[in-house]
C-alpha cells in the first residue's frame, strides 16, 4: 500500500503558484476590461469620433468602424465568402495562423542562434563588441517595409540546384532580422553577468573559456535570456505579419488582413477576425517561450526585466 501511495504521490502534477494563478487572472481580467471599454466607448461617444479643430483624436463609433463585440463574434462564425463550400471564417483564420505562426517560429529559431552567436563573440572579445555592438542597435533603425522586398529580391536570384527560394523564406528572414536583436543584447549582458571573483576562481581551477562559458556565464546569462527569448519571439510575429503584408505573401494572417480590409466597408465585421489571430498567433508565441523557461526554473530565481 505505501509503495502505491509512493507511486500515486509521484505522478501528481504540481499545484500552480499563487504568483501564476494571480497572472492568469489578471490577463483574464485585462481581456474582459479591454472589452468593457470598446463597448462603452462606442456607447458613449459620438459616431463621427472626438476631434480638436480638423484633427480626429478619438476613433469613430459607427458600426462601419467599430462594429460590437457579438457581431465579430457572429460573424465569424459565418462562411468567410458566399460560395457554397467556403469554411467558416474561424477556420480560415486558424489555418492563417498556423502558417504565419510557422514562419515566425522558424525566424525565431534563426534570430535566437544569431543572437546568441553574436552575443558569445561580443562577450569573448572586446574589439568584436566596439565594432559590432553599434551595427547591431543600428540594424533596428532600417525599416522593415522598404526591408522586406529587397529580401525578397535577393532570396529569388539564390538558386542551389533545382531548389528554389520560396517567399516564405523571405518572411522567415525579416522576423529572424528583429528576433535576433534582444537576444544578442540579452546575451551580451547576461555572458558578463558573473562577478569577477566567480571569474577568478574558474581560472583558478584551469578552467578554459568553454568551460568557463558553460558552467558559469552561460547558466548565469539566463535570468537575462529568458525576457530577451519573450520579446524576440513578439519580434518575430510583428516581423512575419509585415512581411506578408510587404510582400504580398498569401496564406498567412498579414495578408488576409489587408484583403478582409479592402471589402470592410460591406463586410466591417470581418476584418477584425484576422486581427484577433494576430494576437492569438502572439499569444502563443509568447505561451511556448515560457514552457520553454520551465525547465529552467533553477537558474531564474533573479530574472532581469528587459
Amino acid at each position: 500500500m505505501s509503495g502505491e501511495r509512493t507511486s500515486t504521490e509521484g505522478l501528481r502534477l504540481p499545484r500552480p503558484s499563487r504568483t501564476q494563478v494571480k497572472a492568469v487572472l489578471l490577463g483574464a481580467a485585462g481581456v474582459v476590461g479591454l472589452g468593457v471599454v470598446w463597448e462603452g466607448y462606442k456607447a458613449l461617444a459620438p459616431e463621427t469620433g472626438v476631434s480638436i479643430g480638423s484633427t480626429l483624436v478619438l476613433p469613430r463609433t459607427s458600426d462601419l468602424a467599430m462594429p460590437h463585440l457579438w457581431e465579430m463574434w457572429s460573424r465569424a462564425l459565418e462562411p468567410v465568402t458566399g460560395a457554397p463550400d467556403a469554411p467558416p471564417l474561424w477556420q480560415a483564420v486558424l489555418g492563417a495562423c498556423g502558417f504565419t505562426l510557422r514562419t515566425a517560429a522558424t525566424g525565431w529559431v534563426v534570430g535566437v542562434v544569431v543572437g546568441l552567436l553574436l552575443g558569445m563573440l561580443m562577450q569573448g572579445l572586446r574589439t568584436a563588441r566596439d565594432a559590432v555592438l553599434p551595427w547591431v542597435v543600428l540594424s533596428q533603425t532600417v525599416p522593415l517595409i522598404a526591408l522586406a522586398p529587397l529580401v525578397r529580391r535577393w532570396g529569388s536570384q539564390l538558386h542551389v540546384g533545382t531548389l528554389a527560394w520560396p517567399d516564405w523564406w523571405s518572411v522567415a528572414v525579416i522576423a529572424s532580422y528583429l528576433a535576433f536583436f534582444p537576444v544578442s543584447v540579452g546575451a551580451l549582458r547576461g555572458f558578463a553577468s558573473p562577478d569577477a571573483v566567480h571569474v577568478e576562481l574558474m581560472r583558478a581551477y584551469g578552467a578554459g573559456w568553454w568551460q568557463t562559458f558553460r558552467r558559469l556565464r552561460l547558466p548565469a546569462s539566463v535570468p537575462y535570456l529568458l525576457p530577451a527569448l519573450r520579446l524576440a519571439a513578439a519580434s518575430a510575429v510583428v516581423g512575419t505579419v509585415v512581411g506578408e503584408v510587404s510582400i504580398g505573401l498569401r496564406g498567412g494572417v498579414g495578408r488576409m488582413i489587408v484583403e478582409f480590409g479592402a471589402t470592410g466597408s460591406s463586410d466591417p465585421a470581418k476584418q477584425w477576425s484576422p486581427i484577433a489571430g494576430a494576437v492569438l498567433v502572439g499569444l502563443v508565441a509568447a505561451a511556448a517561450v515560457a514552457l520553454l523557461a520551465v525547465p529552467l526554473s533553477r537558474y531564474r530565481s533573479s530574472e532581469v526585466q528587459s
